[in-house]
Formats: C-alpha cells, structure tokens, sequence
C-alpha cells in the first residue's frame, strides 16, 4: 500500500539548480562538508518534492564543495521521485534494497568530511545510523544553513503566499453559512475543512474553532461545545495551496450581541495592537520590536498577562518557521520575508479573541496577504 501523496506542482528546474547552488555555498560558508535532507519541508524546497520519511533511509546528501549531490531512496519508493527533474539539477539518483546499507552508501560518497549537517526533521533513528556510518565527523542541524535562504521568499513564494491569503479570506467570507447558535464546534469544523478545500486549498491544515471559554485557549482545536447565542468564537484556519505554500489567517466572530460586557473595549485594544505591529514591518526592523508594537500596548492597557504567545511566525512550505516574530529575536527584517502578525487576549474561563494577517516584507514597509475586516464580526444579530 503506497504511502506516499499525489505529487505536487512541478517548480521550473531553473529555480530549483539555483536553490541547490545556493544550499551548496551556504553550507561552504557555514563551514559544513555536506547537508543530509531528510524527506520533508526543506527537501520539497530543494528538490520540489518533499516525499515521506519511513524507516528506510531517504535522504539528498548535497556536498558543499565538490562531488555530484545524490538522492538516496529505496528501491520500491523511487518511483515516487520519478517526476523531479533529478538529470536537469545534477542530482544522481542511488537506489537501495533491503539488506544494504545506506547510511554506508552516504558515507562513502562524502569520503572523511569533518562536519556534516541533518536536517532538522530527520528521524532520530536516521540521525544515530548516520552518526555511525560518519565515524569521528562532526554532526549539526542543517536548519540553521537552509533557514537563511527559505525565510527570504522570491517573487514566486510571495505570489504563491497571496494566493493563498486570498484563499483563506475567501473562507473567512463564508462563516456566516457555518457559525450559528446550536452547532457544535466539530460541525462547524467539518464545514469550515470542506470550505478550506473547496477554496483551493489542497487540504485544510488546521481548523480551530474556539467559542466562548474555548477561546482562551489559542491552540483549543474543536469540542463537542454547542455554540450560543451571545458567545465570542475565534477562527483559525490555513492549509497548503497545490504549489505547497501555506495559508492562515484568524478572525475573532460574535453570535449575536457579545454577552460579556467589557468584549467591545477590550477588543478595541487587540485591533489597536495588531495594527501597530503590521505597521512597524518594514526592512532594517528586528522581529522583536514588531512584537513589542503589539505588547506593549497591549501590556499598557492592562492586558499584558492575558497575551501568552509571540506575536507571530514566517511562513512558507512550513505553516511555522523562520523567522519568529518574538522578544529577544535581533534578526533585522529584509524584503521577502513573511510571517504572521497575530496578538492574542485570552482570559481564562471567560472568552478569548486573536486577529491575524501574514505579512510580508517590502522594500519599503509591509504588503498584508490577508484583507478581511480586522472588527468583531457579528453573526446571526
């Protein structure tokens, strides 16, 4: 039974060599002899395809220096592979059966190197084979090498990101033909997946319908809860498009007229925080002063305890990745760096509320992917 999914939208074998090219320079200059990439976010980056990680060793071993990169599969997974441009990019495609060894197979390729780096998702039980098979070589992360160049998206990742924000606001723009009193949080659930697809998404990712207390809770996912009149429900839904570039988006809804008396003042002060932060996104800005436009403001109206998250997260191939919009994160902004802006007010065993946007970095400030009204949406009044 194959356990592999349909395989993605090609890439232009053009962009694909050059990300090659600069994985090999990047891990050079990093002072790395080869990156080993295991199946996954950063393989569908470098090779377009990000195949399944089982088992059985799959995994691009890319030299820094000289030598043909290869993709090491198993036999019976190969034909997976069939469709990437492997003769076009250089690669050498080495197929393996059960009874070899291809943690050897790698090694031998890479003769002694000094360092090499695996790539963060890597199955722990690949990454203690290949520490034997490289005898006294140093071992490290490769996420560190292949964040620097995913987290500055080209003018095709970014494309392919507003796709996907006009995607998901086309969702949100349905909620009013799912989100009503007496629906369970999974029904609404269930409805919101099947709009995410039928949207053009290739799969809903996530779905978090958080309503009344649920909302406290930023990762809350779905319940049984019935919704009700009066309650405040947070939405927080994305997924890939077929090119494999991710969606997400929140918005915070009210059934009817918000029982809790202090919802519109205080919401008031997420819109105000979450405004300030997309408007502090422009080059030569740290990640941590776009947070601190959030909290801070939020701390100063006296919500400071009830925002418990980082303001937001880069997007890409990965829903969550580099760079992380949070306290303590020097890293200065750059054009093509996209992440998400979303301040939270959750408080306990009352209501919670969340607005996000995945904003991207221009040359001279931030472009929002997402355009749904930021206000208290209220349904069914």
């Amino acid at each position: 039974m194959s356990r592999r999914s349909t395989p993605p939208m090609p890439l232009d074998p053009a962009v694909l060599r050059s990300r090659l090219d600069r994985a090999r320079k990047a891990a050079a200059g990093a002072e790395t002899d080869a990156l080993l990439i295991a199946p996954g976010s950063d393989l569908r980056y470098l090779l377009g395809e990000a195949g399944g990680s089982f088992e059985r060793l799959t995994a691009l071993v890319l030299p820094a220096g000289d030598g043909v990169p290869a993709l090491i599969v198993p036999k019976l997974e190969a034909p997976g592979y069939a469709h990437v441009p492997t003769a076009e990019l250089g690669v050498e495609v080495v197929t393996w059966v059960d009874g070899d060894d291809p943690y050897r197979i790698a090694a031998d390729r890479l003769g002694k190197p000094g360092r090499v780096a695996v790539s963060d998702n890597t199955m722990a039980l690949h990454v203690l084979a290949f520490r034997d098979a490289f005898g006294d070589a140093e071992q490290t992360l490769a996420g560190p090498v292949v964040r620097e160049l995913r987290m500055r998206k080209d003018a095709a990742e970014v494309d392919a990101l507003r796709r996907a924000g006009a995607a998901i606001d086309r969702v949100h723009a349905r909620m009013g033909e799912w989100l009503r009193p007496g629906r369970t949080e999974a029904q609404v659930a269930a409805d919101i997946a099947a709009g995410i697809v039928a949207e053009g998404h290739a799969v809903a990712e996530f779905v978090i319908v958080g309503s009344g207390p649920n909302g406290a809770s930023p990762h809350h996912d779905v319940s049984e809860r019935v919704i009700e009149r009066g309650d405040i429900v947070v939405i927080d839904i994305g997924g890939p498009i077929p090119e494999g570039y991710n969606s997400d988006s929140t918005r915070t809804y009210a059934i009817g007229e918000p029982r809790d008396a202090d919802v519109a003042e205080t919401y008031a002060v997420l819109q105000r925080a979450q405004r300030a932060a997309v408007a502090a996104v422009r080059p030569g800005v740290t990640a941590q002063e776009v947070d601190a436009a959030a909290r801070d403001l939020i701390a100063g109206a006296g919500f400071g305890e009830f925002f418990i998250h980082r303001t937001g997260h880069g997007i890409g191939l990965d829903v969550h990745e580099e760079p992380y919009i949070v306290g303590g994160n020097t890293l200065e902004l750059e054009p093509g760096m996209a992440f998400s802006v979303e301040p939270g007010i959750y408080q306990p065993g009352r209501w919670g509320a969340r607005i996000e946007d995945i904003v991207v970095v221009t040359e001279t400030g931030g472009e929002s992917l997402n355009n749904r009204p930021h206000e208290l949406v209220v349904l069914g009044s």
